[in-house]
C-alpha cells in the first residue's frame, strides 16, 4: 500500500473492530476509507505532538487501504500503521484486512443483513439465522441447499444466494492466502475478476501465471510468492515463465524477438539454472503455442552481434523466438502490405503527370524537384514513403497530393499515432486528422477496433504522418482496415528516436526496398534562416553545430556551457522561470517546455519536474503520490492508453479541478475536461519537464534540453536531433560541450531485433 501518503510512521499495529461505515470503495482496485469502532479501546493522539496519550477510548478510527467488498457491520482484524494525514488527522493505513466470521447468532444475522450477499437483506437474515442458529456459516458453506426450508427462499433465489456466497468466501480465501505473499488486496481483485471461483487452485498449482495474465503483477512478485509456496528454483514452470519474462522484457524495449542465444543466456543469468532447463522450456512453451520460433538465416544471424561469436555450426542454426502474439503482428504486416501493394489502386488519374504540373503550379512556393517527384509518385503508388527532416517540406507535400486526390474526388483520410502530432496535422493541412486509434475505431468495451478487413475504411488515400512512430502492433491493426485499392502514403523523418513500442516499421519499410521512398534533402529558403533548422541537419550529418552565439541579434538556438549537474538544474529552472519569457515573450507554463534524456539524476526529469513546480505552481491544494505532488493548475502528462477515457500515451494537459474530499481531479487536454479518481493517479505524470521519447510527435514554441556527461548511456545523435527538433522557435541547450560532441559522433543506435524488413523482400 505504498500509494499512501504515510507523513508520521509509527510501529506496526493490528486492530480488531466493526466497521460502522464504509466512507468510500473503490470497486476496481479495492481501494477503502472506512469508520472502525475497534473492540478494544485505543490510546487518542496526543494534542501536543511529541507528547505521550494520556487517555483511551472507543470512538471510531478512520482507516484507509485496499479491501474488497467492505460493508457496515462487519467484523474485521486490520494490519498496518498509524498515520497523521494533514488534511484529516490521524488515520489506520493498513496493508492486510482479514474478515473474522461472527460466532454468535446475533452477530451472524448482522453479518448476513449487512447486504454482504445479494438476495438476502435484514427480515431473510434473521429467518435464515433462527432456523440454523450459529451453524448458518457451515450450513451456506457446505450444504447450501437446505436454505430452501426458509421461507421466502426459492430455487431462484437459492441460487443467487449460493453465487453471491461462494463469491465472497472465495474471495477472502484468497486474500488470506495472498496477503503472507506480498500481493495486495488491490491486486486481489484482478486475480479474483480474471480466474473467478478458480482463482485459489490457480495461484496455489502455477503463481507464476499471476505474471503472465495479471498486468501490475510481475515476474519477480510472482517469483517471490512462489519460493514462499515452496517451488524450487529449478521448477520447469519457473523457467517458463522466466523465459516469458524476458521476451516481454525485450518487447519493452523495443524488440519483437530475441535470438535463442540471447535468451538462453538471460534466462540462465538471471534464474541461475541450467541451459537444459532452458530448453526444456522453450519446447514446452512452444508446444504450448505461448511461442513461434523462426530459424534465421546464416546472413541474417552473423549480422546479430551477440550471435556472431557463436561457432559456425551453432550460428547456422539460430532462431528468432518471438511471443507468438508479436510474431503475428510482424508475419501479418507483411501479409497485408504485400496484399496491398499487389491490389490496382481505387483511384486512377487520366495524364498524372500534366495534372501534377497544374497543382503544384498553383502552389504559394515552387517545388523542388525532389519535392515534385514525391507528388508524382504519390499518383503512381499503392504504398510510399516521404522521409525528411525539418525545413525540407513534407507538409507542403502533403497538401499538394491531398490537392491531387481532391481533383478526382477521392475519399481522404488523415491519421498520426499520437493526439498531439494529429493536431499538428489539421492545423497544417486544414483538414480533419484523428489518431490511428480513433480512426480505427477503438471500442473499450470490446478491447478492438471495429476497422479491419471485415469493415475497411472508406476511403482512397490514407495519410499518416509521424509513421517513425508507429510500433509494429499499432501498423498491424491499420494495415488490417485498408482497403485494399487505397493509396497510402507514409511521412515520416527515418532519423528520429524509434518507437516507444516494439518495431522498426519505417525503417524496416525503407530497408525492404518494396515501396517506392522520397527522402527529402533540400532545405526550403525560409527554412534555411533558422538556426534551430540548420543545426538539426548539421547533427544529423555528425557534425557539431557552432556553440557560439551572436550577441548581435536574437538567435533561435542557444548553448549555455555548464559543467556541474546541480549548478544546471538551476539553470533550467531560471531559464524557464524568468530569462525565456521575458526576453522572448513566451509562457513559462504552456510556451517552454523542459525535454532530458534521462528520468533520474540531477537534471533528470524526476528532479527537474520537481524544482520546476515549485518555481512555477509552488502552492494550492495538492496530493501526493509517492514522491510525486499533483497540484491543482500543474501541467501533466498521461502516460498509458486510457481507451475509457479517450486519451492515449503523451497527452498533456493541465489540472484543472482537485477535490480532496471526493478524491478526484480533472485534467483539462486541450479542449477537453478528463476526469480521474485518485487511484488513477499512477497514469498521470508532471510534465514540466519530460523524455525526449515522450515528446515524438510534439512541438513546442520553446524547448530546454540538458547534456550532461551522466548521460553517457544516452547520448545518441538521434536523441538530440529529436530533442532539438521539437523546437519551433527556440531551442536552449545547457550543459557540457563534450556530452554534444560525444553524441553527435554516436551514431551507433542500438539495434532492434526485428524480421519485418526481411519478410517485405522479394522472396528470391
Amino acid at each position: 500500500m505504498s500509494n499512501l501518503p504515510l507523513l508520521q510512521d509509527s510501529d506496526a499495529v493490528e486492530l480488531c473492530g466493526t466497521v460502522e461505515r464504509v466512507v468510500f470503495h473503490n470497486e476496481e482496485n479495492g481501494y477503502t476509507v472506512l469508520r472502525l469502532v475497534p473492540d478494544k479501546a485505543q490510546p487518542n493522539a496526543p494534542k501536543v505532538k511529541g507528547a505521550p496519550s494520556r487517555t483511551c477510548s472507543r470512538d471510531p478510527v478512520t482507516c484507509v487501504g485496499y479491501m474488497t467488498g467492505p460493508q457496515a457491520g462487519v467484523h474485521v482484524r486490520l494490519g498496518g500503521r498509524w498515520v497523521n494525514n494533514p488534511r484529516f488527522g490521524r488515520q489506520l493505513a493498513f496493508e492486510s484486512a482479514e474478515e473474522i466470521m461472527p460466532a454468535t447468532s446475533e452477530g451472524i444475522r448482522l453479518y448476513l443483513a449487512s447486504g454482504l450477499i445479494k438476495g438476502v437483506g435484514e427480515q431473510m437474515a434473521g429467518r435464515i439465522v433462527d432456523a440454523f442458529g450459529t451453524d448458518t456459516i457451515r450450513v451456506l458453506d457446505e450444504e447450501p441447499e437446505l436454505l430452501l426450508n426458509v421461507r421466502g427462499v426459492g430455487r431462484k433465489n437459492l441460487e443467487n444466494i449460493r453465487r453471491s456466497w461462494a463469491e465472497h468466501r472465495g474471495m477472502r480465501e484468497l486474500l488470506l492466502f495472498l496477503q503472507p505473499h506480498g500481493i495486495t488486496p488491490a491486486y486481489a481483485v484482478r486475480i479474483y475478476r480474471a480466474y473467478g471461483s478458480e482463482a485459489l487452485a490457480i495461484v496455489r498449482e502455477n503463481p507464476y501465471r499471476l505474471a503472465m495474465d495479471i498486468h501490475g503483477i510481475g515476474f519477480v512478485t510472482a517469483d517471490a510468492a512462489a519460493a514462499k509456496l515452496g517451488f524450487a528454483s529449478d521448477s520447469p514452470l519457473r523457467v517458463q515463465a522466466g523465459v516469458l519474462y524476458i521476451l516481454q522484457k525485450a518487447v519493452d524495449e523495443g524488440h519483437v524477438f530475441l535470438p535463442r542465444s540471447s535468451l538462453q543466456e538471460e534466462v540462465c543469468r538471471q534464474l541461475g539454472v541450467d541451459q537444459a532447463l532452458v530448453l526444456d522450456a522453450l519446447e514446452t512453451l512452444e508446444i504450448d503455442e505461448r511461442l513461434v520460433c523462426e530459424t534465421l538465416d546464416p546472413d541474417e544471424a552473423a549480422h546479430m552481434p551477440a550471435v556472431a561469436e557463436a561457432d559456425g555450426e551453432d550460428a547456422a542454426q539460430e532462431a528468432a523466438v518471438y511471443l507468438r502474439r508479436f510474431h503475428h503482428y510482424e508475419s501479418k504486416t507483411a501479409f497485408y502490405l504485400h496484399r496491398i501493394l499487389a491490389s490496382p489502386k481505387s483511384v486512377r488519374f487520366d495524364k498524372a503527370d500534366a495534372l501534377v504540373e497544374r497543382i503544384t503550379a498553383n502552389l504559394p512556393i515552387a517545388l523542388a524537384p525532389e519535392q515534385l517527384e514525391a507528388v508524382r509518385t504519390a499518383a503512381r503508388s499503392k504504398i510510399m514513403v516521404l522521409t525528411g527532416g525539418p525545413g525540407t517540406g513534407k507538409t507542403t507535400i502533403i497538401k499538394a497530393i491531398i490537392q491531387l486526390f481532391s481533383e478526382v474526388r477521392a475519399r481522404i483520410l488523415l491519421a498520426a499515432p499520437t493526439g498531439r502530432a494529429a493536431k499538428r496535422m489539421s492545423e497544417s493541412t486544414g483538414r480533419e486528422a484523428r489518431t490511428i486509434h480513433r480512426l480505427l475505431e477503438y471500442s473499450p468495451k470490446e478491447d478492438g477496433f471495429a476497422r479491419n478487413e471485415n469493415n475497411p475504411l472508406a476511403c482512397g488515400l490514407l495519410v499518416v504522418d509521424e509513421a517513425s512512430m508507429m510500433d509494429v502492433m499499432l501498423f498491424y491493426h491499420l494495415l488490417k482496415a485498408v482497403p485494399l485499392g487505397a493509396t497510402l502514403v507514409l511521412v515520416g523523418d527515418v532519423h528520429q528516436l524509434p518507437s516507444v513500442g516494439p518495431g522498426a516499421v519505417l525503417a524496416d519499410i525503407i530497408a525492404s526496398e518494396t515501396v517506392p521512398v522520397v527522402r527529402l534533402t533540400e532545405i526550403f529558403r525560409q527554412s534555411a534562416e533558422s538556426e534551430i533548422i540548420c543545426n538539426a541537419h548539421l547533427i544529423n550529418r555528425g557534425e557539431v553545430p557552432v556553440l557560439e552565439s551572436s550577441r548581435e541579434r536574437l538567435s533561435d538556438f542557444y548553448f549555455i556551457r555548464q559543467n556541474e549537474p546541480e549548478k544546471a538544474a538551476d539553470m533550467i529552472v531560471d531559464l524557464v522561470k524568468n530569462h525565456i519569457p521575458r526576453r522572448f515573450g513566451l509562457d513559462p507554463v504552456d510556451g517552454i517546455q523542459v525535454l532530458t534524456p534521462m528520468l533520474r539524476g540531477a537534471v533528470g526529469a524526476a528532479s527537474l519536474n520537481s524544482l520546476l513546480q515549485e518555481a512555477l505552481n509552488p502552492n494550492g491544494l495538492e496530493v501526493r503520490r509517492g514522491e510525486r505532488a499533483f497540484r491543482l493548475h500543474d501541467k501533466v502528462m498521461q502516460i498509458r492508453n486510457n481507451y475509457d477515457k479517450d486519451i492515449f500515451n503523451g497527452d498533456m494537459g493541465r489540472i484543472t479541478h482537485l477535490d480532496p474530499q471526493e478524491r478526484t481531479l480533472s485534467v483539462t487536454f486541450d479542449d477537453r475536461v478528463v476526469p480521474y479518481d485518485f487511484d488513477e493517479l499512477d497514469e498521470l505524470a508532471p510534465a514540466y519537464a519530460i523524455s525526449i521519447h515522450k515528446s515524438q510527435g510534439s512541438e513546442y514554441p520553446a524547448v530546454v534540453i540538458p547534456l550532461m556527461m551522466q548521460h553517457y548511456v544516452l547520448l545518441q545523435r538521434n536523441l538530440v536531433y529529436t530533442g532539438v527538433t521539437r523546437g519551433k522557435q527556440l531551442v536552449v541547450l545547457v550543459g557540457e560541450s563534450r556530452a554534444l560532441h560525444m553524441a553527435v559522433k554516436n551514431n551507433k543506435t542500438r539495434r532492434r531485433h526485428t524480421r519485418l524488413a526481411r519478410r517485405l523482400k522479394p522472396q528470391l
